[in-house]
């Protein structure tokens, strides 16, 4: 029988050290490159909160102001970071939190990212968040104001289910236009003009203030009939009962299309 030699004994034992090293290395190098597809930390103390109470001139400007969008929002479950576009520089944060839960519309998509509607001023402002640590949802829901006729319209997956006539912002103190959300559902039976109020994520373009509010613009009813059809409001969309009730069951984040037609 053949004697095994020492040294090839050992040259077996190096050469199965020497494949444990390079999967080690392979290992470690994978390991680093995931590391450079983290997100980076963000110190979230030092970035202004997106709400209805701040402005915030970092923001990017919604590139389609009148456009549609697939119907998902998101809510972020913790303070998130906005940032201007995809692996930019953040600056601002959104909370989980507003009028209620914070679900906001998404607007664009592009790998891992999505841009969203945010509550702050300037009007039509957005953010890029990360595509993750989210909640997603979708609603089937739009709504149409059309300050020129003074109407709104309810659709469902693109089914009309309502129109009616609507009292929407003077001359002076105009509702503004372009694609907004809804913010929140607030009931409140001390409101005897409306108990229920819809805040919009849009903000009188003249007013700083009314109501003891920042200015934003809101969704409500009134007790008069006249005013409906009537270019009459500080900026506000004031609606008939039946209107009401039914975009009281729209879920929050449905986008708002706001139009001069």
């Amino acid at each position: 029988m053949r004697k095994v030699r020492a040294n090839e004994r050992g040259g077996g034992s190096i050469g199965a050290l020497a494949v444990l090293l390079v999967l080690a290395t392979v290992a470690v190098v994978g390991f680093l490159g995931n590391r450079k597809d983290a997100a980076p930390v963000v110190d979230l103390t030092v970035l202004p909160g997106s709400s209805t109470q701040t402005t915030i001139a970092a923001a990017p400007l919604d590139p389609e102001p009148f456009g549609g969008t697939d119907g998902l929002v998101v809510h972020p479950r913790t303070q998130t970071a906005l940032y201007s576009a995809p692996d930019a520089e953040p600056f601002a944060k959104i909370g989980p939190t507003q009028f209620g839960p914070t679900w906001l519309p998404v607007v664009s998509k592009l790998d891992g990212w999505l841009q969203v509607l945010l509550p702050s001023k300037p009007n039509r402002s957005t953010g890029w968040v990360r595509d993750e640590g989210l909640d997603r949802a979708s609603s089937a829901y739009l709504i149409r104001v059309h300050t020129g006729s003074r109407t709104i319209e309810l659709f469902e997956n693109g089914k009309s289910l309502g129109s009616w006539k609507a009292g929407v912002g003077a001359k002076a103190t105009p509702t503004p236009s372009g694609r907004t959300f809804l913010l929140g559902s607030i009931v409140d039976s001390k409101r005897s003009a409306s108990p229920i109020v819809l805040p919009l994520g849009a903000h009188s373009p003249t007013l700083d203030t009314f109501g003891g509010g920042p200015g934003t613009v809101a969704i409500h009813g009134w007790p008069r009939p006249d005013v409906f059809g009537a270019a009459i409001s500080a900026g506000c969309v004031r609606v008939p009962k039946v209107a009401l009730s039914k975009l009281q069951k729209v879920p929050l984040g449905t986008l708002v299309l706001i139009d001069g037609k």
